[in-house]
C-alpha cells in the first residue's frame, strides 16, 4: 500500500492504476484528498501521508512518507482512531507559531492487521506472543473448550476472528509458523502462480534461442553452501583475456510482469531462509528447477563480462548480454577452500579444467579485495548457524567464518554489481549512507569505557579503521565490529544513486540474485529495456521505481526479522530446558536491563540480566533463571565475574 501512496504523492498516471487499487482511489476521490486532471491522479498539497507513532501521553507524530522533514504533531483528539504504526493520510493544520501539526483524515492500513496469540485455558483468554497482552477474540465458549491449552492462533484484528490455528506453543514445530505469521508471510503459493510455474519446460532447448550467445562450451561452475538448491550465479574466468564472466539466472525470461508469479514475488520481495528449510520468493519449479543454474544442464543466463587490466585490475571493458550456459560443477564453499589450500584429492578432468581458471581467479580477487578495502570496510561478523534435530529442537550452534572461497565469490559478484550500476543514472541502486555523527558519538562514549578512544581523524573511514585496530589489540574486534555496524544506517534500495559507504563504491546495485531478491529481478527488466531500447517499457519501470524501492527495502527488513525471530524461538526453547544451569557469556549491552550473549556450548543466545552493575564486553558466568516460549525472552543472573578471575590468575 505504501508503494501506491508514494506514487500518488508524486502524481500517478491513471493508466498505471491497477484494478485492485480502485476502491482506495475512489475513496480518496470522494473525500477530495486527490485531484484528477484526467491523466494524472495526485494527492493534494495540503495532505501528508505517513506512519503514526504515539507517545506515552497519547500525542501522535506523523513520520511523513516521501520527504525528509520533521515529524508532524498530531494531538490525541486528532488521531481519529489511528494507533502506533498505522499508515494514514493527514491534513496539515496551518498556524502562525508552534510545531507543524496535522489531523488524521483517513486510515489507509492498520499496522497490526493480524495478531499471533496463544490460548491461556485456565483464564479463558488469548495472550499476544510479543507482549503477553490480552487479545480480543470472538468465539463461543464451546469452541474455546475444544482447544488444547496454549493453542497458538493467528487473529484477524479487523473482525477479531481466528483466521488460522498454528499449533501448540510447546511444540517446536510451531516456531516457523509463528515467525511467518507475525509478519503475515506464507509458504504456499497461489494455485494461479503454481499453475503458471508448471507450464514451463524442465529443460532449455538451445535451438529455441538463436539470438542468445552460446557459452555452453565454457566450464562455468557454481559455488554455494552445501545445502543450496537454488543457484543464482555461476562464474568463469578467461585467463588469456583476463575477463570474468558472471552468469546470472535469467529469471525475467520466466517471470512476466503482472503475471501471478510476479505478483506473489513482488509481495514476498525476498526468499526467507530458516536453518532447516527455505521459503522461496518464486515457486520451487522455478527457484529449484528451470531457473537454477544446475550442473550439466543448459540454462538461460544474463551475463556480465568484465575485462580487467592485467596490471591495475581496473575494468577496461564491461559487457552485458543474454546467453545460454552449462555449468560443469556444483561446488560447496568447503570444497573450494580445500582447493585453495592445495588439497586436490579425488579430482577428475572436469575439476582440473575448472581449477585452471579458478586458482588464478582467486589471486585476482585477493588483489581486488585489497584495493577495495582502501575505501571500504571489512567487519568481523561471523554468522551463527543453529543446528536442529528431527523434532526441530536446537542441538548445537556453529560459527560460519568467511573463508577464502566466500571472499572469491563475493568479489566476483561485487564486480558484476558495480558494472551493471554504471548503465543507468536513475533506477534501482543498492545504497548505504554515511553514519549519523550522533550515533557515532554515542558509540565512542561506550567504547571509551573499555579503553578505546577516538584519535584525531580526517573522516569517518579513518575513525572506524582506528577503532578496529584498537579493538583487535584488545581482542574484542568481533564485538566492536557489531557496535560499529549497529551505529551505521541500514543499506537500502533507492531510485537515486547516493553511493555505498560501507563498500566504498560510488555506484552499486544488486544484479546477482534474481531467484531470491525481487530487486535483482526488477533490475534485469530495467537493463533489458535499456539494451533493447524499449522506451515504453523503460518509461513504465522508471515511473514506478521510487515507490518500488521503498517497498522492497521494507520487505527486506521484514524477511530478516522473520529469520531472527525463528532463531530467538529456538534459543528460548533451549534455555527453557536449561533453567538453573550456568553458561559463559559476554556483556554486549550494559544499559538499562543489561544483555549478555552466551558463548559456551551454545553460541548467540541473548540473555536479559537481572544484574545492574555490568561493564561492556565483560566476561561473566550466568545462570538461566527463566525463558518464555511466547516472547522468546531469556532471563539470567550473573553468578561469577570471569574477567576478575582471569585478572587474579
Amino acid at each position: 500500500m505504501k508503494e501506491l501512496l508514494l506514487k500518488l504523492i508524486r502524481g500517478m498516471p491513471k493508466k498505471d492504476i491497477l484494478k485492485r487499487d480502485m476502491p482506495l482511489i475512489d475513496d480518496l476521490r470522494r473525500l477530495k484528498i486527490i485531484k484528477d486532471d484526467g491523466k494524472i491522479v495526485q494527492i493534494r498539497s495540503k495532505y501528508r501521508v505517513g506512519k503514526i507513532d504515539v507517545a506515552k501521553k497519547g500525542t501522535g507524530y506523523l513520520e511523513v512518507l516521501g520527504e525528509k522533514t520533521k515529524d508532524l504533531l498530531i494531538e490525541p483528539e486528532n488521531l481519529a482512531g489511528a494507533t502506533k504504526g498505522d499508515l494514514v493520510i493527514a491534513k496539515r493544520i496551518f498556524k502562525k507559531s508552534g510545531r507543524p501539526s496535522a489531523k488524521v483524515v483517513y486510515i489507509v492500513e492498520k499496522a497490526f492487521r493480524f495478531s499471533v496469540a496463544y490460548f491461556d485455558k485456565d483464564n479463558m483468554r488469548f495472550l499476544n506472543v510479543k507482549n503477553l497482552l490480552p487479545v480480543t477474540v470472538h468465539a463461543t465458549k464451546k469452541s474455546l473448550n475444544l482447544l488444547p491449552n496454549h493453542t497458538v492462533v493467528k487473529i484477524d484484528n479487523e473482525n477479531h476472528l481466528i483466521s488460522e490455528v498454528l499449533g501448540v506453543l510447546e511444540d517446536p514445530k510451531v516456531d516457523e509458523k509463528i515467525s511467518l505469521a507475525l509478519y503475515n508471510k506464507k509458504e504456499e503459493f497461489s494455485k494461479e502462480a503454481e499453475l503458471e510455474a508448471s507450464g514451463y519446460a524442465t529443460y532449455v532447448d538451445k535451438e529455441l534461442y538463436p539470438e542468445r550467445i552460446d557459452l555452453t562450451h565454457l566450464p562455468f561452475c557454481t559455488i554455494d553452501p552445501a545445502t543450496a538448491k537454488d543457484h543464482d550465479d555461476a562464474i568463469y574466468f578467461d585467463t588469456e583475456e583476463n575477463a570474468l564472466y558472471v552468469a546470472i539466472a535469467d529469471v525475467s525470461e520466466y517471470v512476466t510482469m503482472f503475471g501471478p508469479i510476479d505478483q506473489e514475488a513482488k509481495e514476498r520481495g525476498f526468499s526467507i531462509y530458516f536453518p532447516h528449510k527455505s521459503i522461496p520468493m518464486l515457486p520451487r519449479a522455478l527457484s529449484e528447477g528451470i531457473c537454477s543454474l544446475k550442473p550439466e544442464v543448459n540454462r538461460l543466463a544474463f551475463v556480465s563480462k568484465i575485462t580487467l587490466d592485467k596490471t591495475t585490475l581496473k575494468p577496461i571493458k564491461e559487457e552485458l548480454f543474454e546467453a545460454i550456459i552449462k555449468s560443469r560443477r556444483k561446488y560447496s564453499y568447503e570444497r573450494i577452500d580445500e582447493f585453495l589450500e592445495g588439497k586436490f584429492e579425488d579430482i577428475d578432468e572436469t575439476d582440473k579444467e575448472i581449477l585452471k581458471f579458478l586458482l588464478p581467479l582467486s589471486k585476482v580477487t585477493g588483489k581486488l579485495r585489497k584495493i577495495r578495502l582502501q575505501k571500504g570496510f571489512e567487519f568481523t561478523n561471523p554468522e551463527i548457524r543453529i543446528i536442529l534435530d528431527d523434532e526441530l529442537k536446537l542441538v548445537a550452534t556453529k560459527i560460519e567464518e568467511e573463508t577464502e572461497s566466500h571472499a572469491l565469490i563475493e568479489d566476483c559478484m561485487l564486480l558484476a554489481n558495480k558494472a551493471t550500476a554504471k548503465m543507468f543514472e536513475y533506477g534501482i541502486f543498492r545504497t548505504h549512507e554515511e553514519p549519523d555523527i550522533k550515533k557515532i558519538e554515542e558509540m565512542l562514549d561506550d567504547l571509551a569505557t573499555i579503553g578505546i578512544f577516538a584519535k584525531q581523524y580526517r573522516n569517518i573511514h579513518e575513525l572506524i579503521r582506528s577503532i578496529q585496530k584498537q579493538a583487535q589489540e584488545l581482542g574484542v574486534q568481533k564485538h566492536v565490529d557489531k557496535l560499529i555496524i549497529r551505529a551505521q544506517k541500514q543499506a537500502a534500495y533507492t531510485a537515486d544513486n547516493i553511493g555505498h559507504f560501507g563498500l566504498g563504491f560510488e555506484e552499486y546495485t544488486h544484479f546477482t540474485s534474481p531467484i531470491r531478491r525481487y530487486s535483482d529481478l526488477t533490475l534485469h527488466r530495467l537493463l533489458k529495456a535499456i539494451l533493447d531500447k524499449n522506451d515504453k517499457k523503460l518509461d513504465y519501470i522508471l515511473r514506478n521505481i521510487e515507490s518500488l524501492t521503498v517497498k522492497i527495502s521494507e520487505l527486506e527488513r521484514e524477511a530478516a526479522r522473520v529469520e531472527w525471530d525463528f532463531i530467538d524461538r529456538k534459543f528460548a526453547r533451549w534455555a527453557k530446558e536449561n533453567i538453573g544451569k550456568s553458561f559463559k557469556a559476554v556483556i554486549t549491552d550494559p544499559q538499562s536491563m543489561p544483555i549478555a550473549v552466551i558463548e559456551d556450548e551454545i553460541i548467540g543466545a541473548r540473555v536479559f540480566l537481572l544484574d545492574e552493575d555490568v561493564e561492556l564486553f565483560e566476561k561473566v558466568l550466568i545462570e538461566i533463571k527463566d525463558a518464555d516460549l511466547a516472547t522468546t525472552k531469556i532471563i539470567g543472573k550473573i553468578v561469577q565475574r570471569l574477567d576478575m578471575e582471569e585478572n587474579r590468575s
